[in-house]
């Protein structure tokens, strides 16, 4: 079924709110407002305001609070309308939910969802327009996924959900109105999501994630045109963070290029080359590329916010470098 990457965010925390009455969402505005993009759009209206809890602008709060409401047997799905604001709660996220498990020796589970909501390219400005991809994604005891279609949006969100661990989906406001296809019947039991191979190719590996894997399949394009055949991976997941299928392309293309929405000072395309290094040196027939933010924060001038944004045209240059 062909639905949109926001339709599928509402689709999953539906069927999770019809589905177990241990499941809260709680956010700020989104009761009867349904969320500042739409994400929760109805779902106070049918199961009401008990269930779907409008928060008071404090991040701090209403996380904490949900740490003490997934240790006594809720399920709460917090949304953070930015992920930028992660900033403001860190202190709840990495040093009481993703260590709290560990501290009580294993006799406490934490079944928390954290929903971000970030990316740029909406003109919202430095302090609005980030992923977060690389703040949380070194915290043992949190898990991080990267839905970049509505497929996953729906299915990495249901999978969140029925984890007995906390974990933190970063969806992107980019790709709210992309459609994709869904399949609802589907109920795979894989908690742990990998790299997923988009688009097959032999002469360059492509890994990217959120609003990057549109660009990157874009950019195949105009590749093949040259007859360049690019292999695209889509992450999918940042902790756990698995290599393998990353790692088994290069051995076959002998080529890597990294394209994030993060600066490249600690973004996770250095992990995955230094991954891709050590397990497959001998491979390399050239050295790996990253595509990356420009090292500032994020423009509010249209011109300037798409020019920071890595691009097709970046990615195609970043592709053809010579040896």
């Amino acid at each position: 079924m062909q639905i949109t990457y926001r339709e599928a965010i509402v689709a999953a925390q539906r069927e999770a709110l019809a589905g177990d009455p241990r499941v809260i969402l709680m956010g700020e505005d989104i009761g009867a407002a349904g969320g500042p993009f739409k994400t929760t759009q109805e779902l106070c209206a049918e199961f009401g305001p008990g269930r779907v809890r409008d928060t008071p602008i404090s991040e701090t709060a209403f996380v904490g609070a949900a740490l003490g409401m997934a240790v006594t047997g809720y399920r709460p799905i917090i949304e953070l309308m930015f992920a930028d604001f992660m900033g403001v709660c860190f202190d709840q996220i990495v040093n009481s939910i993703a260590k709290h498990r560990f501290m009580c020796g294993g006799k406490l589970e934490v079944p928390l969802v954290i929903r971000a909501i970030g990316g740029g390219g909406a003109r919202f400005g430095a302090q609005h327009s980030q992923t977060g991809e690389t703040w949380v994604r070194q915290f043992p005891g949190l898990k991080v996924y990267c839905p970049a279609t509505a497929s996953d949006a729906y299915h990495l969100l249901r999978q969140a959900i029925a984890d007995p661990d906390p974990v933190i989906l970063l969806e992107h406001k980019a790709l709210m109105s992309v459609k994709g296809d869904v399949d609802f019947a589907c109920r795979d039991p894989d908690l742990t999501p990998g790299p997923r191979i988009v688009r097959s190719g032999q002469h360059v590996t492509i890994v990217s994630s959120l609003a990057m894997l549109r660009r990157c399949i874009a950019a195949t394009d105009v590749l093949s045109r040259t007859g360049i055949e690019a292999e695209v991976i889509d992450i999918r997941a940042l902790r756990p963070f698995d290599t393998s299928p990353i790692v088994d392309s290069v051995r076959k293309t002998g080529f890597l290029v990294a394209v994030e929405e993060n600066h490249e000072l600690g973004g996770w395309g250095s992990d995955v080359i230094a991954r891709a290094i050590t397990e497959a040196f001998d491979w390399f027939d050239r050295p790996p590329v990253r595509v990356t933010l420009p090292d500032w924060p994020m423009p509010y001038s249209p011109t300037l916010e798409d020019a920071a944004l890595p691009s097709v045209e970046q990615i195609v240059a970043a592709v053809q470098t010579e040896r």
